[in-house]
C-alpha cells in the first residue's frame, strides 16, 4: 500500500510539488502574523519595554539575515567558470532541496514555540521571533531561488508561480479556521490547533522535499556518469589555467551597484514593500474611522478576511496575463490601475460608502498581488546577473537576499511615516488616543478632522507610491527583446559557460 502511494506521488508534476511547499509555509505564517502580538500582550502579559526591545532586535535581525543566509548559500557559485570544477544545475537544485528538507521542519517547530509559555515572556518573545524569522528566511530564500533554478523560460516560471499562488491561497484558509479556536482565556484548543498545523507542515516538507530530491538525484547521477565517461576518454578537457580568486562580498556588491536594472528594481520595490505594509498596518484604522458608522461588524470582518485570501486568487488571473503580455506590462498596468482608482476615489470623496469599501479592499488586494508577481522579475534579474558577470551558477538565493536587504526598510517606514502624517494633519496620536498632539496643531491653523485625515491618507499614499513606481519602472529595461536575449544566453550557458556578453 505504501509503495503504491509513493508511486502515485512520484507521478505528480514538479510544478505541483514546488507549489505545495508554499502551502506548508502559509498555513503557519498567516496564523503567526495574526496572533503572535496578541498572545504575548494579552496572554503572557509581556511588559512594554521588553516588547519594544524584542521588536527592535527583530527588526535588525530581519534585515540582515536575508543577505547573510543568501551569501552562505550561494558564495560558492560566484566563482568564475574557469576556477575549479563546474557545478551542474541539478546539483544546485538538490542543494536547495536539502536545505528545505532540514529548515522546513525546524521552521514548523519554531512556530510551536510561540504558543507555550516556557520562560520569562520578554526572553521568550526575543528568542521565538529570531528563531522563527531565521528559519522562515532560509525556507523562503531557497523556495524563491528554486523558481529561478528549476526553469529559465517565462512560461515555465509563470506556471511554477501559478501553483505557488494557488497553494498559498489554500493556506490562507487557516486564518478562517483559527477564529473557531482562538480564545485567550482558554488557550488549550488553540494550542492543539497550532500543533495540528505544525505537524501537517512538517510532514509536508518531509514528503515533498524527499519526492523532489529523488527526482533530481537520478539526474545528478546521470550527469556524473557522463562526466566520468568524458574524463576517461579525455574528451572536452579544457587547458589548464590558473584558478582565479573567488568573488568576495565587496566585489559582488560592486557588481550589483553596476547592475542598473537591479538598482531601478529595488528602488521601485522599496516603495512597493512600503505600500504593502502601510495597507496592512492601517487597514483596521481605515475600517474603524471611515466605515464603522456605516457598515456592520460582520461586513468589516468579511473585508478583513477577504483581503487575506483574495490577493492569492487574484494573482492566478494576473499570472495568466503574464503569459500573454509579459510581467513588465502587467506590473505597469497594476501601477496605472492603482493611480487611476486612487484619483477616482479622491474625486468621489469620503461619503460614498460602498465605493469606499470597494476601494479599501481592492487597494490592498491589488497591492499584495503586485508584490507576489515581483518574484518573477527577480528571477529575470538572476538570469541577467548570471550572464553579465559570467557566473558558474546563478546566485539565486543571494540575489533574493540582497533585494530583501534593500527593500525591507519599507516595513519600518510604513508605520512610522503613516502615524507621523496622521498626527501632523489631524493631531491624532494612535499611542495616546484620547490626547491631541500639540505640535501638529501649532503647525496647522485648523487641524483636519480625523475621518477626513484618514481619507486623505488612504488616497494620497497610493497616488504618491504609483507615481514614484511608474517613474522607476520606466527606466527598467529587462523586458521585451533584451529579456529574450538574456534567457537565450543563459539557456546556452547550461551547455557552455563561454558567454558572449556583447551579444545582449
Amino acid at each position: 500500500m505504501g509503495k503504491r502511494v509513493w508511486g502515485l506521488c512520484q507521478g505528480v508534476s514538479t510544478a505541483v510539488l514546488y507549489g505545495s511547499l508554499a502551502l506548508f509555509v502559509s498555513i503557519l505564517h498567516n496564523v503567526f502574523l495574526l496572533y503572535y502580538v496578541e498572545t504575548f500582550v494579552s496572554v503572557y502579559k509581556i511588559d512594554k519595554l521588553s516588547f519594544w526591545v524584542g521588536e527592535t532586535v527583530f527588526l535588525i535581525w530581519n534585515s540582515l539575515n536575508d543577505p547573510l543566509f543568501g551569501w552562505l548559500s550561494d558564495r560558492s557559485f560566484l566563482s568564475s567558470p574557469q576556477s575549479g570544477s563546474q557545478i551542474t544545475s541539478p546539483e544546485v537544485v538538490l542543494k536547495r532541496l536539502q536545505a528545505l528538507s532540514r529548515s522546513g521542519p525546524l521552521f514548523a517547530l519554531s512556530f510551536l514555540a510561540f504558543w507555550v509559555a516556557w520562560t520569562w515572556p520578554g526572553l521568550q518573545f526575543l528568542i521565538c521571533l529570531c528563531l522563527y524569522d531565521g528559519f522562515l528566511t532560509v525556507v523562503d530564500l531557497n523556495h524563491n531561488a528554486l523558481l529561478a533554478d528549476l526553469a529559465v523560460s517565462a512560461h515555465d516560471r509563470t506556471r511554477l508561480n501559478f501553483h505557488s499562488s494557488l497553494f498559498s491561497a489554500m493556506g490562507s484558509l487557516s486564518v478562517f479556521l483559527s477564529y473557531s479556536f482562538w480564545n485567550k482565556e482558554n488557550f488549550y484548543s488553540f494550542r492543539l490547533f497550532c500543533v495540528t498545523l505544525a505537524t501537517l507542515s512538517m510532514l509536508g516538507f518531509f514528503v515533498v522535499s524527499r519526492l523532489l530530491r529523488h527526482r533530481f538525484q537520478n539526474e545528478v547521477q546521470l550527469r556524473k556518469n557522463e562526466s566520468q565517461a568524458l574524463t576517461e576518454l579525455s574528451v572536452g578537457q579544457a587547458p589548464f589555467t590558473s584558478p582565479e580568486k573567488p568573488v568576495t562580498l565587496g566585489k559582488y556588491l560592486k557588481q550589483l551597484s553596476r547592475h542598473k536594472n537591479f538598482m531601478w528594481f529595488v528602488s521601485m520595490n522599496l516603495v512597493q514593500v512600503f505600500h504593502c505594509h502601510f495597507n496592512n498596518n492601517f487597514f483596521p484604522l481605515f475600517l474603524e474611522h471611515l466605515l464603522s458608522d456605516h457598515i456592520s461588524a460582520s461586513t468589516g470582518s468579511f473585508l478583513l478576511g477577504i483581503s487575506y485570501i483574495a490577493p492569492h486568487l487574484n494573482n492566478l488571473y494576473f499570472l495568466t496575463l503574464c503569459r500573454r503580455l509579459g510581467v513588465y506590462q502587467v506590473v505597469r498596468g497594476l501601477f496605472l490601475l492603482k493611480l487611476g482608482l486612487s484619483v477616482v476615489m479622491l474625486l468621489a470623496g469620503a461619503d460614498h460608502v460602498y465605493l469606499l469599501c470597494i476601494f479599501i479592499a481592492s487597494n490592498r488586494v491589488f497591492t499584495e498581488g503586485t508584490c507576489k508577481l515581483l518574484n518573477l522579475v527577480i528571477t529575470d534579474l538572476v538570469d541577467e546577473d548570471f550572464v553579465l558577470n559570467r557566473r558558474q551558477q546563478a546566485a539565486s538565493a543571494l540575489l533574493f537576499g540582497m533585494v530583501a536587504l534593500v527593500t525591507k526598510p519599507g516595513q519600518t517606514f510604513a508605520p512610522l511615516i503613516g502615524t507621523w502624517l496622521l498626527c501632523l494633519y489631524t493631531g491624532y496620536d494612535i499611542f495616546e488616543r484620547n490626547s491631541v498632539a500639540e505640535a501638529p496643531i501649532a503647525a496647522a491653523a485648523v487641524p483636519v478632522p480625523l475621518r477626513q485625515g484618514c481619507f486623505y491618507l488612504l488616497v494620497f499614499v497610493p497616488i504618491s507610491c504609483a507615481l514614484l513606481q511608474l517613474m522607476a519602472w520606466s527606466r527598467f529595461t529587462l523586458h521585451g527583446q533584451r529579456l529574450q536575449n538574456i534567457k537565450t544566453l543563459r539557456q546556452g550557458a547550461q551547455h557552455s559557460h563561454l558567454i558572449d556578453v556583447k551579444a545582449i
